[in-house]
C-alpha cells in the first residue's frame, strides 16, 4: 500500500510538472507574439530564447529566427554564436543568409563566400550575385567576380534595385547600374595604370542610368584625380 502511494504521488508530480511546463511554453508563445506586435526587438529576443529552452523539438527553427533578429539589429557576433558559422546541407535558407551576411559584416569575406555560394546555388538571383561579385573582387579573384557581374548584367530586371548606404541618406539605383559600378572597379583592378579611362567610361554608363549614384560619382572623381596626378608635369 505504501509503495502504491509513493508511485501515485510520483505520477501526480510528473503530471503537475508537465502541466506547468506546458503552461510556461504557452505563456512564452503568447509573449513572443505580443512582442512581435509591439515591435519590441529585445522582447522578441527574450521570447525566442525561452522558447528554445522550453521546446527542444522546435529549437532549431527558433534559433534560426533568433539569429535573424540579431543580424537585423546589427549584432552579428550574437547571430553567429546562436547558429554557428559552419556550412551544413541541413541549414535553412534563413540560417545560410544570416551566416553569409554576418560574416561579411565582420570582415570575413572568404568565410562569407561559402554561404553566399550556397545561397546562390539554392536560389540564383542578381542580388546574391552582386554580393558574390563584390566579395570576389575584394579577395582579388577577378575571374570569379567577372562571372557574377556578367550574370547580374544579363539577368537584372528593370524593377530590381540596389540600396547604398555610404552617404548620410541611403539611396537606391537600378541593379544594372550597380553591376556596372562593379564592372568598372574590376576593369581598374585588372590594370591600375592602363585601365583608368576604360573604368571611367563604364562609370559614366552607370551614372547615366542612375544620376544619383553617389558612390559611382565619387569613384569617377577619384580616378580622374589619379589620372591627373599621374600625368607628367610640363
Amino acid at each position: 500500500m505504501k509503495k502504491l502511494l509513493i508511485v501515485a504521488l510520483c505520477v501526480l508530480g510528473f503530471q503537475a510538472q508537465a502541466q506547468t511546463s506546458q503552461e510556461l511554453l504557452n505563456h512564452y508563445r503568447e509573449y513572443y507574439k505580443q512582442m512581435k506586435i509591439q515591435g519590441d526587438s529585445q522582447g522578441i529576443i527574450n521570447g525566442l530564447t525561452h522558447l528554445i529552452l522550453l521546446s527542444p523539438s522546435e529549437a532549431q527553427a527558433h534559433k534560426d529566427t533568433l539569429a535573424m533578429v540579431y543580424m537585423s539589429e546589427g549584432n552579428h557576433i550574437q547571430a553567429l554564436n546562436t547558429i554557428g558559422i559552419d556550412n551544413s546541407p541541413t541549414d535553412s535558407d534563413i540560417a545560410i543568409e544570416v551566416k553569409a551576411v554576418s560574416l561579411k559584416a565582420l570582415n570575413e569575406p572568404n568565410r562569407a563566400l561559402i554561404h553566399f555560394e550556397e545561397l546562390f546555388k539554392r536560389t540564383p538571383d542578381p542580388s546574391i550575385a552582386y554580393e558574390l561579385a563584390e566579395l570576389y573582387l575584394q579577395t582579388n579573384n577577378l575571374e570569379k567576380s567577372n562571372s557574377y557581374i556578367e550574370y547580374g548584367l544579363t539577368n537584372s530586371k528593370e524593377n530590381m534595385g540596389k540600396t547604398f548606404y555610404e552617404s548620410q541618406q541611403p539611396y537606391q539605383v537600378s541593379m544594372k547600374s550597380a553591376f556596372l559600378y562593379l564592372k568598372a572597379l574590376l576593369k581598374f583592378n585588372e590594370n591600375k595604370v592602363t585601365n583608368i579611362d576604360a573604368a571611367i567610361s563604364i562609370l559614366d554608363e552607370a551614372i547615366k542610368t542612375a544620376p544619383n549614384f553617389n558612390l559611382a560619382i565619387l569613384s569617377k572623381n577619384a580616378l580622374l584625380n589619379q589620372k591627373k596626378e599621374a600625368k607628367p608635369k610640363e
